[in-house]
């Protein structure tokens, strides 16, 4: 009876994610998806940007005998936000269908599969197209896994995050087959922010509300938003009608009016969630705050499209990037680093401070441009310096609380 009861405990753990992180006895970096994730995407962020910077200054026209532009813009976004996303996922995943959680050694190839991509996009000429297979094979491994995971447990809620993680691995290896074939990239880069953009409108629907309510409970605060409506799937729909005529006819006026239009609905979505009321705690008023991007965006990509002559396209692009998406990692990475490494989830000045740095860098970078053109190399510089410090900021901050045990 004794030998049969000790069979159970250990199945019981084996079936447990939550025992076997407790149990896990290799290097806290690699105990839980996030850590590493999160630590190396944002000092990659921070490096990247000011050596693009550094070249569009000085006009140095490569990297690795790749357009300094194109691997900019590669690494931003199949780099620096593929590295959030992973650390994202591999943390909710988990959670989402109850199984066990991607640590130790398979994290540790996982990363290395991410890092391997990094060290190839600097060597893209000598390398040609095996640093491409080198560089897609993380995203594919990453999609794979979720679709694995969500399969297995049944999780069909969640299966549209696994869709949207596989056209970000299709949308990969299109910027490499048009990189290899001497074409411009451009379909490949919209349609990965595309997906980046969807992304932030399904998670932050859930996590914005959500924390918010959390929050206003806790603080005796009411009425609560509302997590989840019909509303919220009429807004999703009309964001991804509009994202999809951007790709196909970006300079149509149709288009523009399904991108107004989404602003629209998210700018009431966002309105519903009460950010207002949650001035006293920045590590909730910045979800909102980074929320706001997305819907600004919108308006921006409309506008360049029905007044092409006042808002460039770049602007409205950088209000999706720098703005929605480099704000809301930021707030996503704050807070899941306190949470799950058993930290009070409240921001001290420090974290008050990157928040501040990178929200500057994207207003600096989304409206300098427009209010200040002939001042466009400084406005680079400007935004570059700020976003570097934010990401510096971050790791400086959390580099000791991801890499270390979490607290009891």
């Amino acid at each position: 009876m004794l030998q049969f009861d000790k069979f159970l405990k250990r199945r019981r753990r084996a079936f447990d994610p939550l025992a076997q992180r407790r149990e896990y006895a290799g290097p806290a970096l690699f105990s839980y998806g996030f850590r590493p994730f999160f630590l190396f995407g944002a000092a990659w962020s921070a490096i990247i940007v000011p050596i693009w910077a550094l070249f569009f200054a000085t006009g140095r026209g490569d990297v690795g005998g790749l357009s300094a532009l194109y691997w900019h813009t590669h690494e931003m976004l199949f780099g620096f936000l593929s590295a959030i996303v992973a650390g994202f996922m591999l943390t909710a995943i988990p959670n989402w269908t109850s199984r066990l959680p991607v640590l130790g050694i398979r994290l540790m190839l996982l990363s290395g599969l991410w890092g391997a991509g990094r060290g190839a996009m600097l060597v893209y000429e000598s390398m040609g197209i095996a640093a491409a297979l080198v560089d897609a094979a993380f995203l594919i491994a990453l999609a794979l896994f979720a679709w694995k995971e969500v399969l297995i447990g049944r999780n069909w809620k969640n299966a549209p995050i696994c869709f949207l993680a596989s056209v970000l691995a299709l949308a990969n290896i299109a910027f490499h087959g048009a990189l290899l074939a001497g074409d411009d990239p451009h379909f490949a880069q919209n349609a990965a922010i595309a997906v980046l953009t969807i992304m932030i409108s399904i998670i932050g629907g859930r996590i914005v509300p959500s924390f918010t309510r959390n929050w206003m409970a806790q603080s005796g605060l009411s009425p609560l938003p509302v997590v989840s409506t019909r509303f919220d799937w009429i807004a999703l729909i009309v964001l991804v009608a509009g994202l999809i005529a951007w790709l196909v006819r970006p300079d149509d006026i149709v288009t523009a009016g399904l991108l107004a239009s989404a602003a629209i609905l998210h700018f009431w979505r966002l309105a519903g969630w009460k950010g207002w009321r949650t001035l006293a705690e920045p590590l909730v008023t910045i979800l909102h705050l980074g929320y706001f991007w997305l819907p600004t965006a919108l308006v921006l990509m409309a506008a360049a499209i029905l007044a092409s002559k006042h808002v460039q396209p770049s602007a409205a692009l950088h209000a999706l990037t720098a703005g929605a998406m480099g704000t809301m990692t930021l707030a996503v990475m704050t807070r899941a680093s306190l949470g799950h490494t058993g930290r009070a989830r409240t921001a001290d000045r420090w974290i008050v401070t990157i928040y501040i740095l990178v929200l500057t860098a994207a207003i600096v970078r989304t409206f300098g441009p427009i209010t200040v053109p002939e001042n466009y190399d400084q406005v680079i510089s400007y935004s570059a310096a700020l976003w570097a410090l934010a990401f510096a900021g971050f790791v400086a901050r959390f580099g000791y609380v991801l890499s270390t045990p979490r607290q009891a």
